[in-house]
């Protein structure tokens, strides 16, 4: 079969693999959608839990065609999505209930095969019949569970008063989940005017933009906005300087959520008697741990706006101008479609 390969050094190629077999207790599922994340781009350059060779892609749409021995599952031509966690149940963080922090975790299209790929074998477990929801929202299930898991991280309290960084995939949902969660207003920054209008259609109450070179202007814009400080700020955007302006715009006795995923080695600074004489409370979201069923069944109930998150679909062929897009402040999704 075909297939995006990662391999060291940052190198990648669309090669020819063998397709793989379902053992028992797995299915052959035929891919029909796969969601292009910036974590695929870390993952390249070997950030994440990156395991090399690596056939990429966690956010997958897929039809089942065959299961293994000795398997029941879902009827041939069901379409579904998958939940791409696994954890052994076994060790201490999974025996405490915290199987985010498995020491076996597999994430499929992170540290072991996923879908940039014309098939892929999942455990039957992890399958999620999507019935009549559209396969370009059903391909947003994976990004909306782990925005969901990000908001349990962050425990809104009804009523609260939110700013979010970062209008990507990401923050585009995590601003609507916030309204569900108990945000009585949420505000989006972000330095693309087109992803900040969408963001407006999709339910946020303000919207700043942000120059990237120059956080000033847009922090006195958002001192207007909540002169006393924002109950929670959610970073979503891995910069660093972000980070450091969430601090100063959280009000006394606010939170920090840390979702946008930073490089590995980046350093914000952080004055510590800043976080101890106001209480402040940094969180971070990693992932998601059984998520997607929650996510699956939002958008199967119409209460998340996708419209307009998806801005490209390309074939394998294309992954190179899937990449370029997470570059693009005009793209907001790129799929990877095999239709």
């Amino acid at each position: 079969m075909k297939a995006i390969v990662f391999q060291e050094g940052s190198t990648w190629g669309l090669d020819e693999v063998p397709q793989p077999e379902p053992g028992p207790g797995e299915t052959l599922l035929r891919v029909l959608l796969t969601g292009v994340c910036g974590t695929d781009e870390h993952l390249l350059h070997g950030g994440f839990i990156a395991k090399f060779p690596l056939i990429p892609g966690h956010e997958m749409v897929c039809e089942v065609l065959r299961h293994g021995p000795s398997t029941q599952g879902m009827a041939l031509g069901t379409r579904v999505v998958v939940d791409n966690t696994i954890h052994c149940g076994e060790c201490g963080p999974c025996r405490d209930g915290r199987p985010l922090f498995c020491e076996q975790f597999v994430s499929l299209g992170c540290n072991a095969p996923g879908a940039f790929a014309e098939y892929v074998v999942v455990r039957t477990s992890k399958l999620y019949d999507i019935g009549s929801l559209p396969l370009d929202v059903a391909v947003l299930t994976e990004p909306l569970s782990c925005a969901m898991h990000g908001v349990d991280v962050l425990g809104l309290s009804p009523g609260s008063n939110v700013l979010v960084f970062g209008a990507g995939p990401t923050g585009l949902l995590l601003s609507q989940l916030l309204k569900m969660a108990g945000a009585a207003s949420v505000t989006v920054a972000a330095p693309t005017q087109s992803k900040l209008d969408l963001a407006l259609l999709h339910g946020a109450n303000n919207i700043v933009k942000l120059e990237r070179n120059d956080l000033a202007e847009a922090i006195d814009s958002l001192r207007e906005i909540a002169p006393e400080g924002f109950d929670a700020v959610i970073e979503a955007t891995g910069k660093v300087t972000v980070l450091e302006a969430a601090v100063q715009l959280a009000r006394t006795g606010g939170t920090i959520l840390v979702y946008g995923l930073a490089g590995e080695n980046d350093v914000a600074e952080i004055k510590p008697y800043e976080i101890f004489s106001r209480e402040l409370t940094i969180k971070g979201s990693f992932a998601q741990a059984f998520c997607i069923g929650r996510a699956l069944f939002t958008l199967q109930s119409g209460s998340i706006n996708t419209e307009g998150i998806i801005t490209q679909t390309v074939g394998l062929n294309g992954f190179a101008t899937a990449l370029k897009n997470l570059h693009d402040p005009e793209h907001i999704k790129t799929v990877v479609g095999q239709l």
